[in-house]
């Protein structure tokens, strides 16, 4: 019986790259051959949090790194299993030694399945080795000195992985294993609503923002139409690792100018707050599922059938907050606003519990990220207890944000031909106005489905009063003690 080839696996899972990706530096470094893998996991593509939109952004992402592999003579080997089953099949024809991957900061269902992992490779004699993901650390007990090391980890060279066709497995050898697999066809419809999966589409993105778009990027950050233009767009590309945040770092410190020092300072000050998120979510999971703040949970909302339909599909009667769900639904993308206001119109407005939006959101979003979709959930529906109480206005936003109601005409095009005085808060039209702008309410778009004004008001007595309830503020020091740095807290303090 011939000995099986001892090899190494690099297991991709938001890593989607070859460069700045410290598994694949691992793999080479260890010296045998190397297969690399991305494993649709029957858990996730059953998963609830997840929509067509993402696997297809994936297999793009591939199919990116597969046109960089040709030249090697390799590429990814792309199979539809749980991870121990393909690694059972693939210990029939090798011997597994190594697997290489990031520390995910992922939902309940893969820590899980990374805690069974685990256990499979120690019965296995398999080492595994995980890397840091982003700077985000794991183990963390507060918050002292992460902001210096999170610099640091950003400001280290980058890892340039030099490959060569002996480091990997050849693409003979890995169809003669996909014969046990179900392999997964990375062949996606053409879409111009959604942003296209890879690293080089990840770098024009790059380019063109850091070369001109930048320009107007505090300007426009709020703007729900321009924002897509003058906003970095990189959301995908960072949140499915087409590109590592450390690379996107350094290339934003090296094109700082004077003139624009202002803008591209404000983006970067942006990607210290993404980590910081994903980072509380590491050291706090249980944010899945309850708010962070214990004191909170005796808050009890009623869900609503009727409500929630609405607000999924845009059609709550204030245009803004539908026109924003509409974008969201067709491309993937709204600012950070927009999906700011999405929140907390259905946590406020319609005084809706933030679990109940989780999964469509998450579907939504093209560049859903667990450890910023909780944290942000939470923080918008005004239950850290930490954090300022924003009860989102959507008319003010409307009128403030989208002043010529360019991105309402966009996405509603059944109010596209009504006269400003209306288009903001169509619900004033009077009987003699819908017919005149040709446009009847609850027919035409819907009459608004809560009293807005009253609504607002009832959600704010409730949170205002709940700030100061004995437990939301015990459950406040110990959120800062855990996720602040002392210096704020000694501020804090001293107020």
């Amino acid at each position: 019986m011939t000995e099986r080839e001892k090899i190494s696996i690099v297991w991709f899972k938001r890593d989607l790259r070859l460069q700045d990706n410290e598994a694949i530096q691992n793999a080479v470094a260890k010296g045998r051959r190397i297969l690399l893998l991305y494993p649709f996991e029957t858990m996730l593509l059953e998963d609830v949090h997840y929509d067509e939109r993402h696997w297809n952004f994936i297999k793009q992402s591939i199919e990116d790194i597969n046109d960089e592999l040709r030249a090697l003579k390799t590429k990814v080997m792309v199979v539809q299993s749980d991870i121990i089953n393909i690694f059972n099949q693939i210990q029939n024809s090798y011997k597994i030694g190594s697997v290489y991957s990031h520390q995910e900061t992922g939902l309940l269902v893969t820590y899980q399945r990374d805690k069974d992992f685990a256990r499979y490779c120690r019965n296995n004699s398999i080492e595994w080795k995980e890397n840091i993901n982003n700077g985000v650390l794991r183990g963390l007990l507060n918050r002292e000195d992460w902001f210096e090391m999170w610099e640091a980890y950003m400001n280290k060279k980058l890892i340039e992985n030099q490959l060569d066709r002996s480091n990997f497995l050849s693409i003979e050898d890995i169809e003669k294993l996909e014969r046990y697999f179900h392999t997964v066809s990375l062949t996606t419809k053409k879409s111009k609503k959604f942003q296209s999966g890879g690293t080089k589409t990840a770098w024009k993105y790059a380019n063109s923002f850091f070369n001109e778009r930048h320009k107007n990027y505090m300007y426009h950050i709020s703007k729900p139409a321009e924002s897509r233009l003058s906003c970095s767009r990189l959301s995908p590309y960072i949140a499915w690792g087409n590109v590592s945040i450390r690379q996107i770092y350094q290339k934003a410190k090296s094109v700082k100018s004077s003139s624009n020092r202002r803008h591209i300072g404000a983006f970067i000050s942006r990607l210290r707050w993404q980590a910081h998120f994903i980072q509380k979510f590491e050291m706090e999971h249980t944010m899945e599922n309850a708010s962070i703040n214990k004191g909170y949970h005796k808050l009890k909302k009623s869900i609503s059938k009727e409500y929630t339909k609405a607000w999924e599909e845009g059609q709550t009667g204030f245009p803004l907050v539908d026109a924003s769900m509409r974008c969201l639904r067709e491309t993937g993308y709204v600012n950070f606003r927009m999906r700011a206001l999405l929140v907390s119109f259905f946590t406020h407005i319609l005084w809706q519990p933030w679990q109940a939006a989780t999964h469509h959101l998450s579907r939504m979003f093209l560049d859903f990220e667990p450890g910023i979709h909780f944290p942000q959930l939470q923080m918008q529906a005004a239950e850290t207890g930490i954090n300022n109480i924003r009860i989102y206005n959507p008319i003010k936003n409307s009128l403030e944000h989208d002043e010529d109601a360019t991105f309402i005409k966009k996405w509603i095009p059944e109010l596209k031909n009504l006269p400003k005085a209306f288009i903001h808060e169509p619900y004033l039209m009077t009987p003699l106005d819908q017919q005149f702008n040709n446009v009847t309410l609850g027919k035409d778009y819907p009459k608004p489905i809560v009293d807005a004004k009253q609504a607002r008001k009832y959600a704010s007595d409730i949170l205002w009063k709940m700030k100061n309830d004995p437990e939301v503020l015990q459950e406040n020091s110990r959120i800062l003690n855990k996720h602040t740095l002392s210096d704020r807290q000694r501020m804090l303090n001293s107020d």
